[in-house]
């Protein structure tokens, strides 16, 4: 009974994204209620308090309250919607009432989905804003009554139905639907069989196509997580097989899944939000975090590819690899290449972010039919098909949209206390130059970003700490990128780091291990931000000659860097390779011509001697077999 009624509950949810992508989203207040209640209700189903457990009857009545009070509150404020916006009425009993069974059931879904770690956040951001006079210090403030703070939750556009549930119910929603279709109708296998292709036969090349695929994957989606539970479960026994160290399988699928957060097209569905908070087009955000997520894979890349070689982690073998025949099948990549093609038809045309991802939806279930009937699928499975898709677009959007509400919730509370000027004041004061102000923010980042999905700990960070960085005249899109790459890495840095904890279970491996591995492999992605301080041209600041290079700077920093924490061999000497590639770390952090040169001159003799060395051991390698095996002939 309840999966029947959960699977309705998607595919209404989907029907209505699908709906508002085509013809346009309802009113704001209408759009947003009514998105928040189909996402509430499938979430309760999804998550039923008590599962499995011997009170589950007493957490399903309990889950039949919730419901009928999100539906009140909802279709209250859906009906409402044109006195709450024009009036700004007062609140009323009622008012309190149904905005404490909203906010219960958004922290309460949070709770059950994610773990207790973001809805206690929101909480203490709730009793700050309540109890704020009774705080001693910079860090009080006049406190506000639960009248007050109803209103600004309940009754107006800045609290629960503001700005991010106005994103998350047409445009996120919108990608959601694209990706779920995208991946359901068969660009899923064919991410992961070009990432074999492309990968499976280079040192290390499981963890490779652990790269690959994920990041494929993870530029159509929008958790780590769930990209490290899709993906993992496939490359990650790969490894296994292949004898790679189970801790360095789980990194590898860890760091991977967290790169497809902070590449573009929809940047873990952060791109969206950023446009909205800055003011700037989507194809500004995303094009700003090209150069980035490029140097982000260059970094990981390298360090397996070290690391391969250093270890001796095998290849997958080729009997495992798909043909180039297969993978380049008409029928696999035409519907993908039409897909994107509608989309970036529609963002180039100047059309809406929704409405360009409904060309890319409308282009995939029409290339997709179209091959299913030349392929002579059953009409039943073709439906089955599209289905499955809307229904996981609509699963999908659960926990965004839960996370997005709740960081609706916080946010209005920073807003309304001041706390976001406050930390901002102290960490100037404190930090004094750019760089110790930078440090603190990343440090603050990582920690909150702790224990939270991608989009709401970019949320959460851009509210508190990107105007600490733009008040010392860093750009706004520089600083936003900034708090987004910590915020992203904090799902791989220990101690709650999420996407290992999944990774590891996938292994089975201590999480500990595997988190030690996931950052030495990202142990350049760390940097990168601080790149962006020093060369803005890598986020598309500047002409061609500027942003050439940056990326120049940016790529010898990410070699050195990888090869460093790698210990990759040059010379034969182990210090003198960490004074040469130490000296090109800081070749690559000076800016100006003559330093880029140097720095390219200086990586390229490097991996030429690394070159030569190779050759030289494997020359070795082959003269003992070759007198192992001369001798082995003797004896016989």
């Amino acid at each position: 009974m309840l999966t029947l009624l959960s699977r309705g509950l998607a595919l209404s949810l989907g029907a209505l994204i699908l709906y508002t992508s085509a013809f346009g989203a309802f009113e704001s207040l209408v759009q947003r209620s009514l998105f928040l209640t189909l996402v509430l209700l499938l979430g309760l189903t999804l998550y039923p308090l008590g599962r499995g457990t011997s009170w589950r009857r007493i957490g399903g009545v309990v889950d039949v309250l919730l419901a009928l009070g999100v539906v009140v509150a909802c279709v209250y404020v859906a009906l409402n919607q044109q006195r709450i916006l024009t009036e700004l009425p007062w609140a009323t009993p009622r008012d309190m009432a149904l905005c404490a069974v909203l906010v219960v059931t958004v922290l309460e879904l949070s709770r059950r989905a994610i773990g207790a770690i973001f809805p206690l956040l929101v909480l203490g951001g709730l009793a700050y804003a309540w109890l704020g006079a009774a705080i001693p210090g910079p860090l009080g403030h006049r406190g506000f009554d639960v009248f007050y703070i109803t209103e600004t939750l309940y009754l107006g556009d800045l609290g629960v139905w503001g700005m991010l549930v106005g994103v998350a119910a047409t445009t996120i929603a919108a990608f959601v639907m694209f990706g779920g279709l995208l991946l359901h109708t068969g660009g899923g296998n064919t991410f992961m069989d070009i990432a074999l292709r492309i990968s499976g036969r280079s040192p290390g090349g499981a963890a490779k196509v652990a790269t690959v695929a994920s990041g494929l994957f993870g530029m159509v989606s929008g958790s780590a997580v769930a990209n490290v539970a899709t993906t993992g479960n496939f490359t990650i026994p790969m490894m296994k097989r292949l004898d790679y160290p189970r801790p360095f399988a789980a990194g590898v699928e860890a760091v991977a899944s967290t790169g497809g957060q902070v590449a573009p097209p929809i940047l873990g569905a952060a791109a969206f939000i950023m446009a909205e908070i800055l003011g700037e087009s989507y194809l500004r955000i995303a094009l700003a975090a090209l150069l980035p997520a490029v140097l982000f894979y260059l970094g990981v890349f390298m360090t397996i590819h070290l690391v391969a070689r250093r270890r001796g982690l095998r290849v997958v073998p080729a009997e495992d690899l798909p043909a180039w025949s297969e993978v380049l099948r008409a029928s696999r990549l035409i519907p993908i290449l039409a897909a994107l093609g509608g989309l970036f038809a529609g963002v180039l045309s100047g059309k809406s972010i929704q409405t360009a991802a409904f060309y890319g939806i409308a282009m995939t279930v029409i290339t997709f039919v179209l091959f299913a009937v030349l392929a002579r699928r059953s009409p039943r499975d073709i439906v089955n098909t599209l289905f499955a898709g809307l229904e996981d677009a609509g699963r999908g959007m659960v926990i965004i949209g839960v996370l997005l509400a709740g960081a609706q919730i916080l946010v209005a509370m920073i807003g309304m206390t001041g706390i976001g000027v406050t930390l901002t004041s102290l960490i100037v004061d404190v930090g004094q130059s750019t760089m110790i102000v930078a440090l603190i923010v990343a440090l603050v980042c990582l920690i909150l970003g702790m224990g939270i999905p991608t989009t709401a700990a970019y949320v959460l960070v851009a509210s508190v700490l990107a105007p600490a960085l733009t008040s010392i005249d860093v750009d706004p899109l520089i600083a936003h990128l900034f708090v987004f790459y910590y915020a992203t890495l904090s799902v791989i840095t220990p101690p709650v780091c999420v996407a290992v904890f999944v990774a590891s279970g996938i292994a089975n491996t201590p999480w500990l291990k595997s988190a030690v591995e996931a950052v030495r492999l990202a142990a350049a992605i760390y940097v990168i931000p601080f790149l962006l301080l020093v060369y803005p041209a890598l986020a598309g600041f500047g002409d061609g000659i500027d942003i050439l290079l940056a990326a120049s700077q940016g790529v010898v920093f990410v070699l050195a860097f990888a090869s460093l924490m790698s210990r990759a061999a040059f010379t034969g000497r182990p210090w003198l390779d960490i004074l040469a590639l130490v000296a090109l770390i800081a070749l690559a952090l000076t800016p100006g011509w003559l330093s880029t040169l140097a720095a390219l001159v200086g990586v390229f003799a490097m991996f030429v001697s690394r070159r030569r060395q190779l050759g030289r051991l494997d020359s070795a390698h082959e003269s003992v077999v070759g007198a192992k095996t001369h001798s082995e002939e003797i004896t016989r």
